[in-house]
């Protein structure tokens, strides 16, 4: 892959929004990407492999629950800073960031606000380190946009409960060390459990023949007979607003982290079209290719502002489900158009692990459908503003 040569694009200058904390946690980010994911990204996605060398240096860049409270481990950040880090990560690779916000907000996130003090002192230190690596288990077989209808299930037996069923495309899996688990009870209420590595019962099967996130490890867990004490249940909340809650944060880093991929691949394209010779000068002087970039940073802009705003609401506690929803859906669906149009001006060399921008289309491809499809989205702002429900 050719050097990292990423220049970001600011065109309505909203670096002065920013605090300087703001732009030193997005800085920090932004050099570790280049240093230590950049130059070995395309040869992870190649061979379809998680690098866990990153693990540390995650970490180290607040990668792992920066919001949570410095008592357990976190780095206390508010929400634009733990967007901007997921925008810098998911710039090198929507798999990297994959990993890092459901470490962030479908692990930690849940201990933190759901469990209770000896459960927060117990995981969030050693996952906040990388030293656990954690995932997140709502998505079944049978139950994915419908995810209420989930037939995993726990029995209390006394001194333990007695977890069965199955999980589905559940990114950290393979390698998991704890995964957060939403099973419901015998009265069909939803709770979430604590599943370590080694209960026996417990297995984490991983998907192959990816096209997509080649570069995140994603898997299955299956429960069958597993023994889970109880101290493990997350006490402080039930029902599905519980896993819907944790989906909020992580929806609300994916709306970040997808401009930080349209915005690799616009600087990727508009370098390239300076350098590019045809018909004796650069196809970046041809109005169809600046057509192309001009809607590309109009967009990334206009999102931008979007994720800016939500991020204010965010850290006032103003900030809704179904807000977060449209910029998720609209910056996803941005990224994916800006990664098309990228690949078109770079013709045949677009499709090349030369280049970043194949890649980020094949990521997007996932990015668009997880932790709601790209039309639930749509009928979530639907209902928000009728007031009727369309999903049934």
């Amino acid at each position: 892959m050719k050097p990292d040569l990423f220049q970001a694009p600011d065109y309505y200058l909203l670096d002065d929004l920013l605090s300087d904390e703001h732009k030193l946690v997005r800085d920090a980010a932004r050099a570790w990407v280049k240093r230590d994911v950049s130059p070995i990204i395309e040869e992870y996605a190649q061979k379809a492999e998680f690098p866990k060398q990153i693990i540390n240096g995650l970490a180290e860049i607040g990668g792992f629950g920066p919001y949570i409270p410095v008592e357990y481990g976190g780095a206390g950040l508010d929400q634009i800073s733990y967007g901007l880090i997921m925008q810098e990560i998911e710039r090198g690779d929507s798999g990297v960031r994959s990993t890092s916000s459901v470490q962030s907000s479908l692990v930690m996130y849940p201990i933190w606000k759901y469990g209770n003090e000896e459960q927060r002192m117990k995981y969030l230190p050693k996952l906040a380190t990388g030293e656990f690596i954690g995932c997140f288990g709502l998505t079944e077989p049978d139950y994915g946009s419908n995810p209420g209808g989930m037939v995993t299930n726990f029995k209390d037996m006394g001194d333990h409960y007695l977890l069965n069923g199955a999980k589905m495309w559940i990114s950290n899996a393979p390698f998991a060390d704890i995964a957060v688990v939403w099973a419901k009870n015998e009265e069909g209420r939803i709770y979430g459990l604590i599943v370590e590595r080694g209960m026996e019962g417990f297995s984490t099967p991983e998907t192959h023949n990816k096209w997509s996130l080649r570069a995140s490890a994603t898997g299955e867990l299956i429960f069958d007979n597993v023994k889970v004490p109880k101290e493990n249940l997350l006490p402080n909340k039930s029902g599905l607003g519980a896993p819907l809650g944790c989906l909020d944060s992580a929806r609300y880093g994916i709306a970040w982290g997808a401009i930080g991929a349209a915005m690799d691949c616009y600087d990727t394209a508009l370098r390239y079209s300076k350098e590019r010779i045809q018909f004796d000068k650069p196809i970046g002087a041809t109005q169809l290719q600046q057509k192309k970039l001009a809607e590309m940073i109009t967009e990334i802009t206009k999102a931008q502002l979007l994720t800016w705003r939500l991020g204010v609401l965010r850290n006032e506690g103003r900030a809704t489900s179904a807000q977060i929803s449209m910029a998720k859906r609209n910056n996803v669906d941005m990224a994916l158009t800006i990664a098309r149009d990228a690949r078109q001006m770079l013709g045949g060399m677009g499709i090349t692990g030369e280049y970043s921008i194949m890649r980020h289309m094949m990521n997007l491809e996932s990015v668009v459908t997880y932790e709601g499809t790209h039309d639930i989205h749509l009928l979530i702002t639907g209902m928000d503003v009728t007031g009727l429900n369309a999903f049934k």
